[in-house]
């Protein structure tokens, strides 16, 4: 059986400093070997041009069926706004019964906001929604502590009160 392993994979163009700096804060994190494989395009219908959004569970099923690796979790990225039908965005999903999350950048930038550039917050929030999406992989859900990074984000403000670690109940789930 191969070892497990959590595999980064860029959908569209994503800062290759981003994924060098990602890939090994979630290795420290997880223990757990991290790789970024080559940029996955984006699937042209998830985009709604009603909503001038993508639908973020047609990105996840690409992922989930272009990547043939099945001895990891797999986290895409995009740089693109995503919805799901119930909500207005969403920074992240993830299959709750399967290995496969998928994130966005755009929305976790100030500069979506027209305020003015913080790369380190940026970074911050990256790192808490990978974390987040990819805790679901591992079968943990939403949390009831606001601190914890298993919390559910409403919005930026909830993301950036958590912290990028799991709470000592959320911990003792993991495997």
């Amino acid at each position: 059986m191969d070892k497990e392993m959590i595999t980064i994979i860029p959908i569209g163009s994503i800062d290759k400093r981003l994924l060098t700096t990602l890939a090994s804060s979630l290795e420290e994190i997880f223990r757990l070997p991290v790789s970024v494989d080559p940029s996955m395009q984006l699937p042209y219908n998830a985009y709604n041009p009603k909503r001038q959004q993508y639908h973020a569970t047609t990105i996840l099923n690409k992922v989930k069926g272009e990547t043939s690796s099945d001895k990891g979790r797999r986290l895409g990225i995009v740089d693109v706004d995503l919805y799901v039908p119930e909500l207005n965005f969403v920074f992240g999903e993830a299959d709750l019964l399967g290995k496969t999350a998928v994130i966005s950048l755009s929305r976790l930038r100030q500069e979506f906001y027209g305020l003015p550039r913080d790369e380190d917050l940026f970074l911050k929030r990256t790192l808490k929604e990978a974390v987040h999406e990819l805790g679901h992989t591992f079968g943990l859900r939403h949390c009831q502590n606001e601190k914890c990074v298993m919390h559910f984000s409403n919005s930026l403000r909830d993301t950036d009160i958590k912290q990028v670690t799991f709470c000592p109940i959320c911990q003792k789930k993991l495997p």
